[in-house]
């Protein structure tokens, strides 16, 4: 439930504070937002399959996001659009948590 309630808890706030984003910090907004994602639903598969660990999931929310800050980081001060990688890292661990989170909902069944 942790993962949905700070997931449901992240939208509102946002929605509601509707705080202005300075132009240069755009892409560290962006890379967390998708590193948060990619925790809070890996989070919830780890709940489905009953294996969800509150430290494990804090720590792992923690630190995909200060790497994927970093990682935009290194690649400002390089000169090199170093953030595309982090993109398709969490933009492929989101969408195959969301196939999982999709199969465990509608379970397949498959005809022998």
């Amino acid at each position: 439930m942790i993962p949905i309630l700070g997931l449901v808890t992240g939208i509102a706030l946002g929605l509601i504070l509707n705080i202005p984003v300075p132009a240069l910090m755009a892409r560290y907004l962006g890379i967390a937002l998708l590193a948060a994602l990619d925790s809070s639903f890996g989070g919830l598969r780890a709940n489905l399959e009953e294996s969800f660990n509150e430290r494990l999931f804090i720590g792992g929310f923690l630190f995909n996001t200060i790497i994927a800050g970093l990682i935009v980081y290194l690649g400002d001060n390089l000169g090199i659009e170093l953030y595309l990688a982090a993109v398709v890292a969490f933009g492929v661990r989101l969408f195959q948590n969301l196939a999982i989170i999709r199969r465990h909902f509608f379970k397949v069944h498959h005809w022998e």
